[in-house]
């Protein structure tokens, strides 16, 4: 058999059958191999043959050349993983389904033991028989479903890089090996997936598992049908029992909410008698010391400090007060008198003094403002300044009858009561633009300033005292800084991301846009559906004059 070889031929010889290894074939240990190549190179080797008399092909044209080869492919694992890859005693063939449904463990047994040499995993499960259970039938599936085969192919190259001229000739020589092991490789897969499908189709214990889980669904659905009966006899029961108790709870609700209202009213009732009966003590004192005073004129006076004091003091400080008053000399009653008097006064002072600069900045900035020309005649403060250059930011160029809805906006919008036409605002805004930039630096700034005073909040009152009604009004964030440009897009985005179904929505949009607040957020998102707003209603306005 080995003289009838061809050496240029060898790789399409069965290397085993060279070696005389065909009945071990790819479970042939290295060792075997080895004794194997020993014995027949013995036998056939070129200088032993010669030494016999016969006649010896030079070169590799000696059928010698197919033992060297078939000892070179077998003691090298990776060749040898190869070679064992196309094995060309392998049977790649699938059973049909006729076959496989006359005798199903007979036939897929052997198959599935007979592809189980391509593995990866050491362990692969066995098909098992007609008695298996549902957990051995799934993952025997399982595994092969997902099976890792090692087979691979690039014993069938057809180029061998060795053999190219250059660099770019083996590149392209590895360029279409690695195509054509990939398509047998593909193919080799789609060959294990077919098996796996035919086998699966006619498993006898998959219809048994189905049919076996129908019946159970069938149970399962009779007995919710019946538990479902009885769920609505006991709903029904239940129905009535917690109406009663609805009714017993509404009313213990509606009697608690009686008596926590009559509480809250009669503690309100508690706090002002105590406010009024520590006012009435502090008026008695004072009239017991006679106002501390050594005339009629200075006890006068003193008295109207002391109503100041009840008008102006809280509850804990009224207290403190006539604690030391009932405690003190007359001399200590009257230092400490005339020391809550200089406070309350100071803060009163602090108050005017507050109020008066506000209407000096506002005198001040209209006579500077007031002759700015082309107006028609009509002053421009710092406030109407600010809302012209606003409206203009708002109302850029190319929008439809642009000044009439610039003007229309400032008198829905003006504080100083002046209606402004169409054409005093172009003539102002004309103005504005042949202002140099410090004076436009220098109008800003103002407007800043008055901002920042009307927006700041009065310092606390001694004890808490509350301030007067004219300065409640002032907010506490009116120094908040602005929103930039991109705190801007995140809120937009936030808005968009979060709907108004959305639950905690504004928690959620505050931590999208990094520092700000929940307040910050809803604050602006206010802002700026009411510029919204504005601009929508003088746009309006002015729509029906421009159609006519």
């Amino acid at each position: 058999m080995l003289r009838t070889l061809d050496p240029k031929d060898w790789k399409n010889q069965d290397h085993y059958a060279v070696l005389g290894l065909t009945h071990l074939r790819y479970k042939a240990t290295q060792k075997q191999i080895k004794a194997a190549h020993k014995l027949i190179v013995l036998k056939h080797h070129p200088d032993k043959r010669k030494a016999a008399g016969e006649q010896i092909v030079e070169g590799d044209n000696d059928y010698f050349t197919c033992i060297t080869k078939a000892i070179e492919i077998l003691s090298d694992p990776v060749k040898r993983r190869a070679f064992d890859s196309v094995d060309p005693t392998f049977d790649n063939a699938v059973p049909s389904k006729g076959e496989g449904k006359e005798n199903f463990f007979d036939v897929f047994t052997a198959v599935f033991d007979r592809n189980a040499r391509w593995s990866s995993k050491k362990h692969v499960p066995k098909l098992g028989t007609m008695e298996s259970s549902f957990e051995d039938v799934d993952n025997f599936y399982s595994f092969w479903y997902n099976f890792d085969s090692w087979r691979e192919f690039s014993y069938l190259d057809e180029e061998e890089k060795e053999k190219a001229e250059c660099r770019d000739e083996r590149r392209w020589i590895e360029k279409q090996n690695r195509a054509s092991r990939a398509q047998r490789k593909k193919e080799e897969m789609n060959r294990i997936r077919t098996l796996v499908d035919m086998a699966y189709s006619i498993d006898p214990r998959i219809k048994k598992f189905k049919e076996e889980e129908k019946a159970r669904k069938e149970s399962e659905k009779k007995a919710k049908a019946d538990a479902k009966k009885r769920e609505q006899e006991e709903r029904e029961r239940a129905r009535q029992a917690e109406l009663e108790a609805a009714r017993l709870v509404k009313e213990k609700e509606e009697e608690e909410a009686k008596q926590a209202a009559q509480q809250a009213k009669k503690e309100k009732e508690i706090q002002k008698k105590a406010v009024k009966k520590e006012r009435q003590k502090l008026r008695t004192t004072c009239k017991n010391w006679n106002y501390f005073a050594e005339n009629e004129s200075d006890s006068v006076k003193m008295m109207e400090e002391v109503e100041k004091l009840c008008d102006r003091l809280e509850l804990t400080s009224l207290q403190s007060l006539n604690e030391i008053l009932a405690a003190g000399s007359k001399e200590d009653s009257k230092t400490a008198v005339e020391k809550q008097v200089q406070e309350v006064n100071a803060q009163l002072q602090r108050e005017r003094d507050a109020e008066v600069q506000a209407r000096q900045a506002t005198r001040s900035a209209d006579q500077a403002s007031g002759g700015g020309g082309g107006g028609g005649g009509k002053g421009w403060n710092e406030d109407d300044l600010q809302l012209l250059i606003k409206a203009v930011n708002l109302f850029p160029a190319g929008t439809n009858a642009r000044w009439e809805v610039i003007a229309n906006y400032m008198n829905l919008h003006s504080t100083s009561g002046m209606k402004r036409t169409a054409k005093d605002v172009i003539n102002k805004a004309k103005n504005l633009q042949r202002l140099d930039p410090g004076q436009k630096d220098e109008i800003n700034r103002k407007a800043f300033e008055k901002f920042k005073k009307e927006h700041t909040s009065v310092a606390p009152t001694i004890d808490n005292a509350a301030p007067s009604e004219r300065f409640d009004a002032a907010g506490s964030d009116g120094n908040a800084a602005s929103w930039t440009t991109e705190e801007q897009k995140l809120l937009e985005q936030a808005l968009k991301t979060y709907p108004v179904s959305t639950p905690e929505r504004w928690e959620k949009i505050a931590a999208a846009v990094p520092g700000r607040t929940k307040k910050d957020c809803m604050k602006r998102y206010k802002e700026l559906v009411e510029m919204v707003k504005a601009k929508k209603a003088a746009q309006e306005q002015v729509a029906p004059k421009s159609k006519k």
